[in-house]
């Protein structure tokens, strides 16, 4: 069973910076493509940010290209999620996602190809 757990968030003031981590447990992570999502009160649940399961690549969203980055370290089975000067627009509950994919270089963009989600963390950016 695969199991994704995340950690990381909290509250900051606009301008600076958070990092979210998500452990994988179970299966084989290499094989797996990443994500990162996030839901702000009264929205629907967006993408942020994706990392191909070979980390060769990643994409993002207009809103945070530039400021977020993704990684992942597949000694430690974790993917990372790396937020830089963040806005009052950014507070969210994230949540990372993960899919076995035979695609080495593919990100994954949309939520209904995920097939394992995290707990979600809230990040809260105070202007």
């Amino acid at each position: 069973q695969v199991q994704l757990v995340q950690s990381g968030g909290g509250l900051v003031q606009a301008g600076g910076s958070l990092k979210l981590s998500c452990a994988v447990s179970g299966g084989s992570f290499s094989r797996y493509a990443m994500g990162w999502f996030r839901q702000s009160p009264g929205k629907e649940r967006e993408f942020v940010i994706g990392i191909s399961r070979s980390g060769s690549s990643t994409h993002s969203a207009d809103s945070v290209k530039g400021r977020f980055t993704i990684s992942r370290e597949n000694a430690k089975k974790t993917v990372y999620l790396q937020m830089n000067d963040l806005k009052p627009e950014d507070t969210a509950v994230y949540y990372c996602a993960g899919k076995d994919t035979i695609l080495t270089v593919g990100v994954i963009l949309r939520e209904n190809e995920y097939s394992w989600w995290g707990q979600g963390t809230q990040v809260t950016v105070s202007s």
